[in-house]
């Protein structure tokens, strides 16, 4: 197993940290918030897995990006275990098929470096047949409508009018890496733009207990790094800076319900770490386990 080394700087947010006094005195089950991060974001399948040993079952789920995946197989009724196997299963060829007219000589005029089909085909391919009605948990989903700016949620009670595989590739159609979804003169986005862990959408709903899980880039990270990876590099960089701050932002802002809040160490990673994916699942296995210590001591 692969692990890249881990930043000391980072401590305090690579551990996993309780919000919000009183969590474990609200009896009612909590919701789920599960936030993007790539393939970082296999870590809510251990997560998951912790909590299910624990007998945790969630109210509800918001999921983003990656987490809105994770979030509707987990409302579909696929286990942990069963995740598990599909996550080591994963394959690059999968998700990612490259846009050979990115590299033409008016090539940055292509809306994203990979094609959409692969990744939605995979969606489809793993989700169950029914759609939203094969969902047994209620679950909302977001996406960025590039017209306006403004997030976009489907779920109960919100927008169907998407299936659900195109709901969850809205969620997770990363700028630049892949295209957005269109549909009806609008264009949708990675829903992590504006809420990459979209904890005030499960309280606006109505939660009672909250447990994130948060799976994105950390503070600071090696430039060189960014740098040697060219215009992406630097891009997906910019974006991690922008969505940390999001993050940050929205729990030590915290007013809502009682939180717990998650985040496994995966400082040093990108959204497309392959050869890590063993890590990343056992990482959100440990920092959930630590997490639920806490509440018991």
């Amino acid at each position: 197993m692969k692990r890249d080394p881990i930043d000391t700087r980072q401590a305090d947010q690579a551990r996993s940290v309780r919000y919000s006094g009183g969590f474990s005195d609200v009896q009612e089950a909590p919701w789920f918030v599960l936030g993007g991060g790539g393939l970082k974001g296999l870590a809510h399948v251990g997560a998951l897995a912790a909590l299910q040993e624990a007998g945790i079952r969630p109210a509800g789920i918001v999921g983003t990006s990656i987490g809105a995946l994770i979030g509707a197989l987990t409302s579909a009724g696929v286990t942990p275990d069963e995740g598990r196997t599909l996550a080591l299963k994963l394959e690059r060829s999968d998700i990612l098929r490259f846009n050979r007219r990115a590299a033409w000589i008016n090539g940055i005029r292509q809306v994203s470096l990979f094609r959409a089909e692969p990744l939605r085909d995979y969606y489809a391919e793993i989700l169950p047949s029914g759609g939203w009605s094969a969902l047994q948990i209620p679950f909302w989903t977001n996406a960025v409508d590039l017209r306006d700016g403004r997030t976009a949620w489907f779920g109960p009670d919100a927008r169907m009018d998407l299936s659900l595989v195109d709901a969850l590739y809205a969620s997770s159609a990363l700028p630049v890496f892949y295209p957005p979804l269109e549909q009806d003169g609008r264009a949708y986005i990675d829903g992590g733009t504006a809420h990459p862990l979209a904890m005030s959408k499960a309280a606006e709903i109505g939660a009672g207990r909250i447990i994130a899980v948060d799976v994105g880039s950390g503070q600071e990270a090696d430039p060189g790094g960014a740098i040697g990876q060219g215009m992406l590099g630097i891009h997906q960089r910019v974006f991690s800076i922008m969505t940390y701050r999001r993050r940050r932002e929205a729990y030590e802002s915290w007013e809502g319900p009682p939180m717990l809040y998650i985040r496994p160490r995966l400082d040093g990673y990108g959204p497309f770490g392959f050869e890590h994916v063993e890590y990343f699942l056992e990482e959100g296995y440990r920092a959930t386990k630590e997490a639920l210590g806490w509440l018991g001591s």
